[in-house]
């Protein structure tokens, strides 16, 4: 009797793993391809708008609208912070080369002498926090700008 409710129970473990492998592609479908930000998680972005708050809405502006005149170089030949709500260009780099500018600093992956007022955050914020950021932000973009989005992830997923 011990053996056989030790077969049955080994034998249901290992049905809710097999339908649980069955399942993940499903799961995996839902999330565009690409993709990292967590834009539709309102608790991601809930902590995400926090953390914008404190660490970047000095620069980019409480409401992600940028420094007035971002496109136009300073005395100092650096670009004023720009906006990230959908009159930007936030949304035209895919979420991993997003995540690498936080973290590293603009100047980090431009390279060859380039110079940016923004540093890269990777000793301040864990990337799960940079996640967040960048989640909020995405999420307050229109759908239509957030679908062009997806599809640059999905582009640069797969070259």
């Amino acid at each position: 009797m011990r053996v056989l409710g030790m077969v049955t129970g080994v034998c249901g473990v290992i049905g809710l793993f097999g339908a649980a492998i069955m399942l993940l592609p499903m799961a995996r479908a839902a999330v565009p391809t690409g993709q990292i930000l967590l834009w539709q998680d309102r608790d991601v972005v809930t902590a995400g708008a926090a953390i914008y708050a404190d660490a970047c809405a000095a620069c980019h502006g409480a409401a992600l609208e940028g420094q007035q005149d971002w496109q136009i170089r300073l005395q100092n030949g650096r670009l004023p912070a720009p906006p990230h709500d959908a009159s930007g260009h936030t949304w035209h780099h895919p979420d991993a080369l997003l995540i690498d500018i936080v973290t590293r600093g603009t100047a980090a992956i431009v390279g060859r002498g380039y110079e940016s007022d923004m540093m890269g955050f990777a000793d301040i914020l864990t990337e799960a926090e940079i996640i967040a950021v960048l989640s909020f932000i995405k999420s307050t973009w229109p759908a239509e700008v957030i679908a062009i989005h997806n599809d640059i992830n999905a582009r640069a997923a797969i070259e």
